[in-house]
């Protein structure tokens, strides 16, 4: 509906901003990379980027500094289980290049800082962005953070790892440690904490 507003900027607050377009006063929801942006800007024009959220019982206007974060919210509310409010509270806690240094490293950790965001939550971000993210980037397959081959006790055993708050990198060279043949999901997790607790 809006692509972005341009106008005067009043009454920045912790979570919102106010924009008057025309005697109009539009009232939108920020991020922290974009309050902070902003912030020295009160009275002056400025433009945001927009997205309009409709639900069934109110329609609230989101607004962003530049049209990259714009693309992240909308990239991390195309995830399952993630809404605007935690969107918004991944982008409060991470800029656009660190959310995509992020996903690409299958850094979980990173992603949870962010306020009622958990590690489960995180790992989805991950899950369902990752290639989509590399394809964006223009990265190949060869430029992505290496994952062990194996089957599928292996890769559960990865994402589970993750889960529990362990980056890609740090659960993919645990992994590699193991001798996995016909072992179970649970015991490639236990053994892959064994090791990663004297790293």
């Amino acid at each position: 509906m809006f692509y972005y507003l341009e106008g005067k900027l009043l009454l920045p607050e912790m979570n919102t901003a106010v924009i008057d377009c025309g005697g109009v006063g539009y009232r939108l929801t920020v991020s922290g990379s974009t309050r902070q942006e902003i912030s020295s800007k009160v009275g002056q024009t400025v433009r945001l980027y927009t997205v309009l959220s409709v639900r069934e019982d109110a329609m609230e206007l989101y607004g962003f500094s530049t049209e990259e974060e714009r693309l992240a919210y909308e990239q991390l509310t195309s995830v399952s289980g993630v809404g605007p409010k935690a969107a918004i509270s991944i982008l409060s806690a991470l800029t656009v290049e660190r959310l995509n240094k992020a996903v690409l490293t299958g850094n979980v950790k990173s992603i949870a800082t962010a306020q009622g965001v958990g590690n489960k939550t995180a790992a989805r971000v991950i899950l369902e962005l990752k290639d989509h993210l590399a394809k964006v980037l223009g990265m190949k397959a060869e430029d992505l953070p290496d994952v062990p081959d194996g089957g599928q006790d292996l890769g559960d055993a990865l994402n589970a790892l993750m889960v529990l708050g362990y980056t890609r990198a740090e659960a993919t060279a645990a992994l590699r440690k193991i001798k996995t043949a016909g072992k179970s999901t649970e015991e490639l997790i236990k053994e892959g904490l064994k090791i990663l607790s004297k790293a």
